[in-house]
């Protein structure tokens, strides 16, 4: 395989850094109205549970409507993407869902609250997936870490920026023009997934040809060196489509993902009452739940960045993890310590968020095509049955034993589980017919590319 004509090193790393600042920064604030979206029924049952007579019960298992319709929905919708392209495909999911959650103003009941809860989580079906596939269209692999550890910041940050907005419209709005403030919430907070899902098909290219921004030697560049990894994996075996969904390899990362997912949705649902259990007011637990979030943005980045840098994905996930169970353990065995137990928090969410950066950079740098698409889509359907496991078992782990050091138990069981998993997994044909590959065949550093030919 002939690797693309060489360039000067700093002109490479230019080109990195345009496109990061060109693509990044809108797929970013794509993230954050679709996370916005999904989590702020959080905030609607302040008003909307006593409003409409939906039970704790009957909400909890509307909120987990939106992750069954996510299953079902996911590897269709990445099928989709992978045949009509991203832009269009991505433009139709956030207008749809931003239809979706507009028509919540509307909720009557438990059933249209189910229904729509539903079809939220089915319209959104894809969408991330879909981006781990756009991002690993443009970025070669050694870069794709830090890259997608740059994008899903939006994570955190909607939890620093979207919790308090949401509160300000629910009060702010309540009563107005004969809406209550969860209605205005949901028909606010839905008009940016709309207006940004038009704005994708001016934003959003599907390959370098087609983008104005670019030289023609810069395009050619990027093209050369996209077509030559893509070789390389092809070169280390042909994967059929089913394979996506077959392949222990996959699996292994869907289980993989589904302890990440487990972590991240725990501490959602679980944070601010763990750190009200400490004994602050609500205005302290709203300030001191921001400091996890904020240690796990930096950590996403650092982490992403790091694995790049040393061209490892593996070691670097079971380091995450190790480093989510020691705060897990922490929080459980020092929960009468709060500033111990708060620690414990802050370094359970820098291992659980790290680990979620370098996990999605593997299986776009492992298989190619529509098998990719598939298996990202596959990946993530199946992880995100953790939004139905997490809150039941760790709901029903405080309120068996009235405390929340068995829900710090827990968690840390998960994180050693995902480090079983990464293990098994580097015994997989999957990891090992792309060793090279999975610790980066393509090496882009801030000063120098160079392009490996990938071997078994």
């Amino acid at each position: 395989m002939n690797s693309p004509a060489m360039t000067d090193g700093s002109t490479d790393a230019a080109l990195m850094k345009r496109l990061m600042w060109k693509i990044i920064p809108f797929l970013m604030l794509l993230y954050f109205i679709a996370f916005l979206d999904r989590v702020n029924i959080s905030f609607a049952s302040l008003q909307m549970n006593a409003d409409l007579g939906i039970s704790s019960i009957a909400y909890g298992f509307g909120a987990s409507m939106f992750f069954i319709g996510y299953f079902f929905f996911e590897v269709p919708s990445n099928l989709v993407l992978a045949k009509v392209g991203a832009r269009i495909w991505i433009a139709r999911i956030m207008i749809t869902w931003g239809v979706i959650s507009m028509c919540m103003a509307f909720v009557t009941g438990e059933k249209s609250f189910y229904l729509l809860r539903f079809l939220l989580g089915a319209s959104e079906a894809g969408f991330f997936p879909g981006i781990m596939v756009y991002i690993g269209r443009w970025f070669p692999t050694s870069y794709r870490a830090r890259v997608t550890g740059i994008f899903m910041v939006a994570i955190p940050l909607s939890g620093l920026i979207g919790s308090p907005i949401s509160g300000i419209i629910l009060d702010g709005m309540n009563n107005v023009a004969g809406l209550r403030g969860w209605q205005w919430m949901f028909l606010i907070e839905a008009l940016p997934a709309i207006v940004l899902g038009l704005l994708c098909l001016r934003l959003l290219a599907d390959k370098p040809s087609e983008v104005n921004w670019l030289s023609q030697q810069e395009k050619e560049r990027l093209e050369a060196i996209m077509a030559s990894e893509q070789q390389a994996i092809t070169a280390t075996g042909h994967y059929k489509l089913s394979d996506a969904f077959t392949n222990p390899g996959v699996l292994l990362l869907a289980g993989t993902l589904f302890c990440i997912v487990f972590g991240t949705t725990g501490i959602a649902f679980f944070l601010p009452q763990i750190i009200k259990s400490f004994g602050y007011s609500d205005s302290m637990v709203g300030y001191l739940s921001a400091i996890p979030y904020l240690f796990g943005a930096a950590a996403m980045v650092y982490w992403g960045r790091h694995s790049d840098t040393r061209r490892e994905r593996v070691w670097h996930l079971i380091g995450s993890f190790s480093l989510a169970t020691v705060g897990f353990l922490v929080l459980a065995l020092m929960l009468d310590m709060h500033a111990a137990a708060m620690l414990g928090l802050i370094i359970a969410a820098m291992g659980v968020y790290a680990s979620n950066v370098v996990l999605w950079s593997l299986p776009t740098s492992l298989m190619t095509g529509a098998t990719a698409a598939a298996a990202v889509a596959f990946i993530n359907s199946l992880a995100n049955l953790s939004g139905v496991v997490a809150p039941t078992l760790l709901g029903w782990s405080r309120q068996a034993t009235g405390s929340f050091a068995a829900t710090g138990f827990i968690f840390g069981g998960f994180m050693l589980c995902g480090i079983v998993l990464m293990l098994l997994f580097r015994n997989t044909d999957l990891f090992r017919s792309n060793a090279v590959l999975a610790n980066d065949a393509t090496t882009v550093n801030d000063g120098e590319m160079h392009v490996q030919t990938a071997r078994r």
